[in-house]
Parts: structure tokens; C-alpha cells; sequence
């Protein structure tokens, strides 16, 4: 059964906070409500988070993961960005959004797009996000929590909790969190293309 942990949205708790990044620290899947929706997340070094993802997902592999960064600091480790892309960003983070960007070597290579040699990566603006990824230490391999043939990702820890239960190690409840996906914005040919719309207002990239 996953570890149930209700952390205070506006101040987390250290404790817990501290708790949660342990799990994923011994290579545990952690399910947290984020600006956008819940996600589920894990360690990029952990090689095994990405299948148990695309399992519980049903993805194929065409799907973008997303890594999810502390700040710019991390996000430039990953991911190629000139001036005009980084300003363009910058504007829009911490935010609701994901970003899809040419990878640095820094990323696995299991974690690349199979083709564009491309990935996903966002800022959060969730105080249970960043005080986690403060935590760990190192971005976090992510992707929306939304099931197999559900309209909307899960919204609440409760959900989540009862549809994951022996799926996910640790399932965080936070409050507050959105009910749509962050709005995906492809920057992989050097200029903007909203692929998605969601809970980021897609116009500044219009």
C-alpha cells in the first residue's frame, strides 16, 4: 500500500517534505498535485520510474516526459536554450506550462524523445513542488496523472490514493492543485508551437 502524506499547501512541512524525497530517494514513485494537476514523479537516475510510468499510463512511445526543475539553474543542464527562447521562458515561469526542448547530454537517453532527440521540462508554481524538489536536489521525472480512458487527470489525494494504491509508493496530499495539464509549448524548432492547451494561458506563445 502507498504511503498516504498530507503536507500543508501555502507551508510544507519539512518533516514530511523530507519523508516523501526519502522514498523517492530509494527509488520510489511518488504521485503530487502540482499548479496544473497531480503528476507522478521519481528520480531521473532511477531507470526503472519510466516504465512503471508508461505501465500505469498506458503510454507509447511517442510520449514526452517531463522533467521537472527546482529552477533555471537545473532547467539549463537539460535542455538547449538561445536568448530568445530563454527570455520567452523565462516570462512564463514558474508556471503552468511545459516546455519541449532540444536535450543537452545531460539526459538519458531512455528518456529522450526516440526521434527529436527532444524533452519535456517546466517550473512549477506548487510550494509543495519546490519545496520537494529543494529536497532531492535534482529534477524529477514527471508526467501528468491521467489514466487510461479518463477525460481529466485525478484532482484530489483521496483519488489517488484509492486508484494507485499498490501502483505508487507515496501519494502526497497538498490541497491545492489544478484540473488540466500544463499547456504544452514546443520550442524544438526555435520558435513557439502550442501543442497543448491547458491550465498555462497559451497566448504569449501565439
Amino acid at each position: 500500500m502507498a504511503r498516504f502524506v498530507d503536507i500543508h499547501p501555502v507551508d510544507p512541512q519539512p518533516r514530511l517534505v523530507a519523508q516523501v524525497a526519502d522514498v523517492l530517494r530509494e527509488g520510489g514513485l511518488a504521485a503530487f498535485p502540482t499548479d496544473a494537476c497531480y503528476t507522478l514523479g521519481a528520480r531521473l537516475s532511477d531507470a526503472g520510474a519510466k516504465q512503471r510510468i508508461i505501465d500505469i499510463r498506458r503510454l507509447d512511445d511517442k510520449h514526452h516526459f517531463t522533467l521537472m526543475c527546482a529552477d533555471f539553474a537545473q532547467l539549463g543542464q537539460l535542455v538547449q536554450l538561445d536568448n530568445s527562447v530563454f527570455r520567452a521562458v523565462r516570462a512564463a515561469t514558474p508556471g503552468a506550462y511545459t516546455f519541449i526542448l532540444p536535450a543537452t547530454g545531460e539526459v538519458p537517453r531512455r528518456l529522450l524523445h526516440p526521434r527529436k532527440r527532444t524533452v519535456g521540462v517546466r517550473l512549477p508554481d506548487h510550494r509543495v513542488c519546490q519545496a520537494l524538489l529543494a529536497e532531492v536536489g535534482e529534477p524529477l521525472l514527471t508526467s501528468t496523472l491521467l489514466l487510461p480512458g479518463a477525460e481529466e487527470p485525478l484532482a484530489f489525494g483521496w483519488e489517488v490514493k484509492e486508484a494507485l494504491d499498490h501502483l505508487v509508493d507515496v501519494v502526497v496530499e497538498g490541497d491545492q492543485t489544478g484540473q488540466e495539464p500544463t499547456t504544452v509549448v514546443d520550442f524544438s524548432e526555435g520558435y513557439p508551437e502550442v501543442v497543448r492547451v491547458g491550465s498555462g494561458d497559451p497566448e504569449p506563445f501565439r
